[in-house]
């Protein structure tokens, strides 16, 4: 066997190393700290990881596409204010579908102008993260919402609830995964999701809709939105109207951590899954450690250059380029 090249070694660490780095976090976290391990902090990461997971299985459809959404954080946001206004006026039985209606509206309308209109996801989604932040105030008057009767409601189970032991956002990300995944792979709409974020020119020549195809993933993103809307309402049955402020960063991090390309056609959404938790894991080991919450901001930044970096070095095959 022959033996392996400077090439080899990083291309290898080109398409693999953000998984040797965090196997690196998990042996020095462990060492540090032997709770890092124990199966109640693994559960509770998972748990606490659920709300970003879920938003990331829909971000991940619409970053293969070839697009971004930055808006996804101010959604979320929105989403969780109403269906917490709405329970009190109308109840939570009419209160669910009517704020997944209201948010599905908010992705269509992405949709169209992205998919439709072709205008830069970018700058699309950078805007309406700012409308939709300006909506959200208006819509809640500038104040947090509270559910009045926290006792006498069902609506808990959501983010609160188990079922055989598990608890139901770990269920719902598991379950939402297994069927986007199933989509993305097993169906000729994710085959076209491929083939749009490959070459979008390509694609309508060979008879595909690219525009409905995007319009499809950007309503796949805000319903994954809704659905983490209602867990992190359920979670507290209260929230503050900026909750979702900043968490198109880490659902951005956790999708290209997971192997999808900013540059479309490619990524997976059980890579995702592992992304997401890739995060998680790293999060939850420097509060171990004894580290301050805000250190995260700082590792989720750099583990987002690390990121694109190792995105970059596997399209041309080499860590760093020769030409200056």
């Amino acid at each position: 066997m022959a033996g392996l090249t400077k090439s080899d070694i990083g291309g290898f660490l080109a398409r693999q190393g953000i998984l040797v780095a965090f196997a690196l976090f998990i042996i020095g976290f462990t060492l540090a700290n032997a709770r890092f391990l124990a199966p109640d902090n693994v559960m509770g990461v998972v748990r606490s990881s659920a709300i970003l997971g879920v938003i990331a299985l829909g971000v991940t459809f619409v970053v293969i596409s070839g697009n971004l959404d930055l808006s996804v954080g101010s959604m979320m946001s929105f989403s969780t204010i109403v269906v917490l206004d709405l329970h009190d006026k109308i109840g939570p039985a009419l209160a669910i579908p009517a704020m997944f209606a209201m948010t599905l509206c908010l992705g269509a309308f992405i949709g169209f102008l992205v998919g439709y209109l072709r205008l830069n996801s970018l700058i699309v989604t950078l805007g309406m993260l700012s409308a939709i932040h300006g909506l959200t105030l208006t819509y809640s008057g500038g104040k947090n919402m509270d559910i009045a009767d926290k006792e006498g409601t069902w609506f808990g189970v959501f983010g609160q609830g188990e079922l055989l032991g598990i608890p139901v956002p770990i269920l719902l990300f598991v379950l939402l995964a297994s069927l986007f995944g199933l989509v993305l792979s097993k169906t000729p709409y994710g085959r076209k999701v491929y083939a749009v974020g490959g070459n979008g020119t390509a694609a309508t020549f060979s008879g595909i809709r690219r525009a409905r195809i995007v319009f499809a993933c950007y309503i796949i993103s805000s319903f994954c939105v809704a659905t983490a809307g209602l867990i992190q309402a359920s979670r507290s049955l209260g929230s503050q109207n900026t909750v979702g402020q900043g968490l198109e960063l880490e659902v951005l991090a956790a999708v290209i951590l997971g192997g999808a390309s900013l540059l479309g056609g490619s990524g997976t959404i059980f890579k995702t899954v592992i992304g997401v938790l890739i995060l998680g894991f790293i999060q939850n080991g420097l509060l171990l450690v004894g580290l301050q919450f805000y250190v995260q901001f700082v590792v989720t930044w750099v583990i987002i250059i690390l990121a694109v970096w190792l995105d970059v070095a596997a399209k041309r095959g080499k860590l760093w380029s020769t030409i200056a």
